[in-house]
C-alpha cells in the first residue's frame, strides 16, 4: 500500500497526516516533496502525524530529518506527533526522538509551536 499523505492546517501549523509505510522509494520521496512544497508556500511550522505509519526505514528517517533541517534553516519548527508501534521503536533506537521534538497529544503539540495562533 502506498503512503497516504494529507495536509491540514491548525492554528498556523501545517499538520501532515501519514498512513502506511514510510520506506525507500516513492513513499519517502513524497514526504520530502510535500515538506518542500509547504516550505515554498510559506509554512514555517510543520507537525508530522506518525500515528498510522506501519513501517519506517532509513529513507523514511532521512525524509523526517530533511524536514527538520529545512525548517530549522528557515527559522521554523518541525515536530513529530504520536509515533506508534514499529515506527516508534525505530525512532527510539535511532535516538531521533531525542533530536526532533515528539509529542503524543495533537492539541498540546500545536500549542507548543512558537507563534501558534489560538484555535
Amino acid at each position: 500500500m502506498p503512503l497516504k499523505i494529507a495536509v491540514r492546517q491548525s492554528s498556523g501549523v501545517s499538520i501532515i497526516d501519514l498512513e502506511g509505510r514510510l520506506v525507500i522509494g516513492p513513499d519517502a520521496d513524497a514526504l520530502k516533496q510535500r515538506v518542500d512544497e509547504l516550505s515554498r508556500q510559506g509554512s514555517r511550522h510543520i507537525l508530522v502525524n506518525l500515528a498510522k505509519v506501519s513501517q519506517l526505514d532509513s529513507s523514511g528517517i532521512c525524509s523526517l530529518l530533511h524536514g527538520y533541517t529545512l525548517m530549522k534553516q528557515q527559522g521554523g519548527s518541525f515536530k513529530m506527533l504520536h509515533p506508534a508501534g514499529h515506527a516508534r521503536e525505530v525512532l527510539e533506537v535511532m535516538r531521533l526522538i531525542e533530536i526532533i521534538p515528539t509529542l503524543d497529544d495533537e492539541k498540546q503539540a500545536v500549542a507548543s509551536f512558537p507563534d501558534a495562533k489560538p484555535a
